[in-house]
């Protein structure tokens, strides 16, 4: 029973050096999505940080204000979206099936 409990302990305390080292691999990470056809891109990282908005100067017109706004946020939020999944992804492939479904993890 000991060793048993020796080896599980050497494998979480591997399964979280890994999972640290993925953390720090997702800030180096991107992904960009768009809303209105292309004319609004955001970019976030892995650590869900905005990167950067990319506006098409065409749709800049103080009349439709409002429209850039919703498609500044739409964007951005389809990015961060897309940064979380990418994280679970990464974690996923560290876990490998040790933690169980459903169960939070802070930052993922």
């Amino acid at each position: 029973m000991k060793g048993g409990m020796q080896g599980m302990l050497k494998q979480v305390q591997k399964m979280q050096e890994e999972m640290q080292r993925v953390q720090q691999d997702l800030g180096n990470k991107t992904v960009t999505e768009e809303a209105g056809g292309g004319m609004i891109k955001a970019t976030a990282s892995g650590n869900k940080e905005i990167i950067s908005v990319e506006i098409d100067p065409q749709v800049i017109n103080a009349s439709e204000k409002e429209i850039l706004e919703d498609l500044v946020v739409a964007a951005v939020n389809k990015a961060l979206t897309s940064a979380g999944k990418m994280a679970e992804n990464e974690l996923a492939k560290v876990t490998k099936g040790m933690i169980p479904p459903g169960l939070n993890i802070p930052g993922f």
